[in-house]
């Protein structure tokens, strides 16, 4: 992809980001992991793009209220508690497509889903228990 294109439709005041990267492909693209730190950190931090607010809002709130997924994407009472810890001066994506497209994002400390952790101290945490997929409205 053009840089400049990225840059321009990340600048858009409607576009949301999110990822389609695939965890079980054999050789992943770094995208898979690297999505979010990419934005907060090149394009939120480095390039100025946007404010840290506006990049969270339009990676959790924003997305969620899109796509009709209730009680997501925001901190409040009553909401389900998916939180992501992170240094906003230090996270940034690592991998490279080529050599390392698995490498861990830097500034990333932790990550809670329905208030469980399920990423601490640079690795997975055990006892996620069941998942299931967020569909519209659920």
């Amino acid at each position: 992809m053009d840089e400049e294109d990225v840059q321009r439709i990340l600048s858009h005041p409607n576009a949301m980001f999110g990822s389609d990267g695939l965890p079980h492909d054999e050789h992943p693209h770094p995208r898979l992991w690297g999505t979010f730190p990419r934005i907060l950190g090149h394009y939120c931090r480095e390039l100025k793009l946007f404010s840290l607010e506006e990049a969270v809002r339009r990676m959790t709130g924003y997305s969620a209220e899109t796509f009709g997924l209730v009680d997501r994407g925001v901190i409040r009472p009553g909401a389900f508690a998916d939180v992501t810890l992170f240094d906003e001066d230090k996270v940034l994506d690592l991998g490279y497509i080529r050599r390392d497209p698995r490498h861990q994002s830097a500034g990333i400390g932790m990550v809670m889903v329905n208030g469980r952790p399920v990423w601490q101290a640079g690795r997975s945490q055990p006892g996620l228990g069941r998942v299931r997929a967020l569909r519209h409205g659920g």
